[in-house]
């Protein structure tokens, strides 16, 4: 069987939701240099677009009904159609149980949970329409290993660094995937999650050397091991495959 090129998504309109930077960024990037028209949703607009990239910006805030609505809308109205949807949108929360105050535990729900579900109810319609969709949910390996150990902290550290309210927004995200995957796939829609490990990016260049000793591959896992990952599942070639939360974490959690 020879190999295709990658222009699969020639002609698809793509919508990432998280889309100024990121992983969001990083996967709309990569969509936009395969052919895809895609939006960017994002609270904030990207500090630059992929050069010469059919990428447009549009304002989002994921946990207001109001604002998903009139995102996809303005999307449909732009191009017509929508054929994938990649809900990369999130925040990130560390706090121990006993110590996380409830308006922050309301608010990583709301963004991670409530606004993953909102964007894959607005993309159903059109999608059903089409006969044809895929949906790819932003997991993590903390919504299913109960948070990484991190041996290298005080035991006073520790305490404070849990990030239950992240984790288990992550976990709810799994566990919609698997209902959505099952609603959906007889309308030609897939849905399915990457759940990715610990990713060098700015916001884990601090983390010391045991965490990357701990991984079994012996690395980092890098931007482009997720974006890979939502890229195949996003593809035309998974149609087979839904419901399923891809581990991208070099075996630091298997199941």
């Amino acid at each position: 069987m020879s190999a295709k090129p990658r222009d699969g998504f020639a002609g698809q309109v793509a919508l990432v939701t998280g889309g100024a930077g990121g992983i969001g960024g990083a996967v709309a990037g990569a969509l936009a240099g395969l052919g895809a028209r895609v939006v960017a949703a994002d609270a904030r607009r990207p500090d630059t677009l992929p050069p010469a990239a059919d990428v447009d910006w549009l304002a989002l805030d994921v946990a207001s009904r109001d604002s998903v609505r009139d995102v996809f809308a303005e999307t449909l109205r732009r191009h017509g159609r929508l054929d994938v949807l990649v809900n990369a949108a999130g925040v990130v929360s560390f706090g121990a149980a006993a110590d996380l105050d409830e308006a922050e535990w309301d608010r990583v729900q709301s963004i991670n949970l409530k606004g993953s579900f909102l964007c894959c109810q607005a993309a159903i319609a059109a999608m059903r329409r089409a006969g044809y969709g895929r949906i790819v949910n932003l997991g993590s390996i903390v919504g299913k290993n109960g948070g990484n150990a991190r041996p290298w902290l005080h035991p006073d550290e520790q305490r404070v660094a849990g990030n239950i309210a992240y984790g288990v927004s992550k976990a709810g995200v799994h566990a919609m995937t698997a209902f959505l995957a099952k609603e959906l796939a007889s309308a030609g829609i897939t849905v399915n999650a990457v759940a990715p490990g610990p990713i060098a990016t700015r916001m884990t260049t601090a983390f010391p050397e045991p965490l990357r000793a701990a991984i079994p591959v012996g690395r980092m896992g890098a931007m482009d091991d997720v974006v890979n990952a939502v890229l195949f599942l996003a593809g035309r070639e998974a149609g087979f495959i839904t419901g399923e939360v891809l581990d991208v974490n070099g075996g630091m959690w298997c199941d």
